[in-house]
């Protein structure tokens, strides 16, 4: 079973996110360790990007401030590298946008995700209908592309958690818009994932706007797993180069409220 999946065998995932450079790849490192050690199952790294059209103001800003640092999509790679090293079993995933990996050129970039120890990917701005376009150099290099289900159709919801990868999991958007943190999330979560356990066994984790231990849990009981990013990314803006505490604290009472 490859790491991503067995993650998923423990109970409840815990998976968090933050942006690659924010503010340098030293105290990225640094964060990551602090977020595994926190008890994070599996940890989303962004690859800045100046048009992240999916991002709220936080994960914005975030990319702005990494780029400015001169982060590169190379420096991400030898970031996943060293974390890899030092935490031979928590999954690591890329999230990032089409434009990046084309520049970068798909072989190229799915040859040094393999090599550099990274379990899967998330392309937010890449449609349902042209996934095939990354899927087989995905697949020839054990990298898992991550599908995202948005509070749309059921008939959308059942087509693409049907052709959702194996290894990885399902990632089911919260709340419609970019993502941030909200105080409440009212859609109707319960009948989405209804549709996905209908249509799949692959697991399925809620991202988008989480932030507080109460809503971790609520949606612990709906789903296999929590995703959460900009609460993170948010304390990176707060304590910059000394938030890795404050990040230990912040990851360790949401995995807490999961378990």
């Amino acid at each position: 079973m490859n790491r991503i999946r067995k993650v998923f065998e423990n109970g409840k995932a815990f998976i968090g996110f933050l942006t690659g450079g924010d503010p340098n790849i030293e105290k990225s490192e640094e964060f990551i360790g602090k977020m595994i050690d926190a008890g994070c199952d599996l940890v989303e790294i962004g690859i800045p990007f100046s048009d992240p059209i999916a991002e709220g103001p936080v994960i914005q800003a975030a990319d702005l401030r990494a780029l400015s640092a001169h982060t590169t999509t190379d420096d991400i790679f030898k970031l996943a590298s060293r974390v890899r090293s030092k935490y031979a079993d928590t999954p690591l995933v890329v999230m990032t946008y089409l434009n990046p990996v084309f520049k970068y050129g798909y072989e190229r970039f799915f040859e040094n995700c393999k090599k550099n120890g990274i379990d899967g990917i998330i392309v937010p701005d890449m449609p349902f209908e042209e996934k095939g376009e990354l899927r087989e150099l995905a697949k020839e290099n054990g990298v898992a592309v991550i599908s995202m289900i948005a509070p749309t159709s059921e008939e959308r919801i059942r087509a693409i958690a049907e052709d959702a990868d194996e290894n990885g999991f399902l990632y089911v958007v919260s709340s419609m818009g970019v993502t941030g943190v909200r105080s409440e999330i009212k859609t109707d979560l319960a009948s989405i994932m209804q549709a996905v356990r209908a249509a799949t066994d692959i697991p399925a984790a809620i991202g988008f706007g989480i932030n507080t231990p109460q809503q971790a849990a609520r949606m612990a009981g709906l789903a296999d797993g929590v995703i959460v990013g900009s609460a993170i990314v948010r304390l990176a803006e707060q304590y910059g180069e000394k938030a890795g505490d404050a990040i230990f604290e912040y990851v360790k009472s949401m995995k807490d409220a999961i378990r």
